[in-house]
This record gives C-alpha cells, sequence and structure tokens, in this order.
C-alpha cells in the first residue's frame, strides 16, 4: 500500500485568514505551526496546502477536518495532496539553463531525485521539470 501523503490541500479558504488557518489546523492536529508543520497559501486558486514535518495518520487528520465544525461553518474541504511526477518552476532568472536545473533537482539535498525531463518556457520565465518517480518532487 502507497504511504499517504505527508500534504494536505485545503480549498475555499477565503473565508478564514491566514492567521485563523493556522489556529485551526493547530486547534485540530493538537501540533505546533513551524515546529511540526507548515503552511503555504496560495491565493491565486483559494487553496492552502499544509505539510506535516511530524509523522501523523494524514489520512485521518483530513477526517477529522471534515468533520470539524468550524470548518464546517467555514464551508472548507480537505484533502490529502496528490502525488506527482511533474512540477513547475516559476520566477527564472534569463539565462537559466536546463543542464542546471535538471542537476539542481536531483539533489538529494534539496528533497530532489532523478529526474527524467525538463522543458523551459523562457517566455513565462518558467520551467517543467518531471521526476523519474513521484518522490523527487519536494
Amino acid at each position: 500500500s502507497a504511504e499517504a501523503s505527508p500534504s494536505v490541500v485545503f480549498e475555499n479558504i477565503d473565508r478564514c485568514s491566514p492567521d485563523c488557518l493556522q489556529i485551526l489546523l493547530e486547534n485540530i492536529s493538537g501540533l505546533t505551526l513551524d515546529a511540526d508543520f507548515t503552511v503555504e497559501l496560495i491565493p491565486e486558486i483559494n487553496v492552502a496546502v499544509a505539510t506535516f514535518i511530524k509523522s501523523i495518520d494524514t489520512e485521518e487528520f483530513v477526517k477529522q477536518c471534515l468533520q470539524h465544525k468550524r470548518v464546517r461553518e467555514l464551508k472548507m474541504t480537505a484533502r490529502l495532496l496528490e502525488s506527482t511526477q511533474t512540477i513547475k518552476a516559476e520566477n527564472l532568472p534569463d539565462s537559466i539553463f536546463p543542464d542546471y536545473l535538471r542537476v539542481y533537482f536531483e539533489s538529494t539535498r534539496n528533497g530532489g531525485g532523478p529526474v527524467s525531463n525538463v522543458q523551459l518556457f523562457p517566455e513565462e520565465n518558467s520551467a517543467i521539470i518531471t521526476f523519474c518517480d513521484h518522490k523527487g518532487n519536494a
């Protein structure tokens, strides 16, 4: 069986300020922001991603969130972040080379793994990096 993702996606977060969301997640999990988990806000798509540094049962945490009174009142949803083999790197310098990105994202120190493909989009200063498996996409 596959190991559950350490990351949980919260959707429809617009009714909850970032501070409120962080406190809510601390209350539900019993854990501490920064020491036990991080939260990344993606306001463009009304989403936040909580990534647990401390090992917890994220599937059980999602169930607790979906049953929590405040989460339901705020009409937020929670689900495990799907594993992916592809990421998008943005805000890259104009002078970036595909080989540099490949070496950077293959670095285990950076949480990476074997890269199978790098596709540059110079007009957007971005690139799509595809890993050989979903574990190298930190």
